[in-house]
């Protein structure tokens, strides 16, 4: 480790943040399928001037129509955000595309988890990838889409990661966010 503490007084990650192309479809898919909770919604915002470019880094005509935050169980929350402006990128990044992102949901029961995803019609990535030896030893994974194309992933260790056998440094784990 090195000596710089970093961010004075930093506690950890408050929120998530990203685009969607329908706020409405997201909240619904992040609720009803997810199992997140709607908190309060924001917007419209835009301006005139470069308050857009100054404060948020996209194009100064851009609007922000709405946002809405979530809370989904333990971790960061959400804030959902729907956009318009000029020579907006409408095509969702794929993992490897600078940019490009996923979420990932922890379950104490992967295949129970799995099954419900299947069961609501939900697009599977692929077959679950099972870990046994090295670092992740112990987890087992799969990405999943939105309706959008927003990539996801349900992965689940209950007996833990093979690596916290070697260091005492443990990552956060929503099931024990004080280890």
């Amino acid at each position: 480790m090195n000596g710089n503490a970093g961010i004075p007084g930093l506690r950890g990650t408050d929120h998530i943040g990203f685009t969607v192309p329908d706020l409405e479809q997201a909240v619904d898919f992040f609720v009803d399928v997810i199992g997140c909770e709607l908190s309060y919604e924001l917007g419209p915002f835009s301006s005139d001037e470069n308050w857009m470019t100054d404060q948020l880094n996209v194009h100064p005509r851009t609007v922000m129509n709405r946002l809405r935050f979530l809370r989904c169980k333990n971790g960061p929350n959400f804030e959902i955000f729907e956009y318009q402006a000029p020579g907006q990128n409408t095509v969702q990044p794929r993992n490897s595309d600078v940019g490009g992102h996923h979420l990932a949901f922890y379950v104490d029961d992967f295949d129970t988890a799995l099954s419900y995803l299947k069961s609501k019609g939900i697009r599977i990535q692929g077959d679950p990838v099972v870990r046994t030896v090295g670092p992740s030893g112990g987890q087992t994974w799969v990405y999943f889409l939105t309706p959008w194309g927003m990539q996801l992933e349900l992965v689940s260790f209950p007996q833990g990661k093979a690596y916290q056998q070697d260091i005492e440094m443990r990552l956060w784990h929503p099931a024990f966010p004080e280890k």
